[in-house]
């Protein structure tokens, strides 16, 4: 698999804190410069970079991040108003409290409500699979399909621990066919991001791709 192959599978994305609009703007140039899927930054961002980037590259931002834990009212407030500002893709987090205290039916309508609030624009569905026992995950995948989101991902990049290639597997097995699978997270080469791909993912949430093509590297 090829470097160009590989970088079309890539959200490019800064989520810091610090981010300023000057670092937005480089990553968006980046972003159309190595053909990436999209790029992914905060939501403050995603008028000002849907302007700036046009038709050329999709615009992707978060909802509920990094913790989950807003009311499902706010995320879909959050989701309508990104959405306005021009933003292509949306990455909500789950309430990871919630799935934990076997309240499923609760994830289940939030995902749902966020993709009716999306219509036909990507929506993923961050897990944080760090925090996560193997059957709280097989049970996102569940709910994942259920409800109709488009991707399930596997985390922020903010807590514990990032994507695993057994969470890539384990997803392949247990996700519905029309549920597509985003590793995120601590995506530091592209050896790594091709054992993922080989695995299932088809989405790659990462900054340090780009920014090894970019040095040579």
């Amino acid at each position: 698999m090829d470097r160009n192959e590989i970088l079309s599978k890539v959200d490019h994305t800064l989520l810091g804190q610090a981010a300023t609009w000057e670092d937005i703007k480089t990553i968006c140039d980046d972003a159309i410069a190595y053909g990436t899927a999209s790029v992914c930054i905060p939501p403050s961002f995603v008028e000002r970079a849907k302007k700036y980037v046009g038709d050329k590259m999709a615009v992707c931002t978060v909802i509920g991040f990094p913790n989950g834990y807003n009311t499902t009212a706010v995320k879909e407030f959050e989701t309508k108003d990104a959405i306005a500002r021009g933003a292509d893709e949306i990455d909500m987090v789950i309430n990871i409290g919630d799935l934990k205290a076997g309240e499923t039916d609760k994830v289940l309508n939030e995902i749902k409500t966020l993709k009716a609030a999306c219509g036909n624009r990507i929506l993923k569905v961050i897990i944080e699979t760090c925090l996560l026992t193997e059957e709280e995950k097989i049970t996102m995948c569940r709910l994942v399909t259920e409800a109709g989101a488009d991707y399930i991902k596997t985390s922020t990049g903010f807590s514990t621990g990032g994507a695993t290639f057994e969470d890539i597997a384990l997803f392949a097995k247990h996700v519905g066919p029309n549920v597509k699978i985003k590793a995120a997270g601590g995506i530091s080469s592209f050896d790594d991001a091709a054992r993922f791909i080989e695995l299932g993912a088809s989405r790659l949430g990462t900054s340090r791709l780009v920014k090894i093509a970019k040095s040579g590297g």
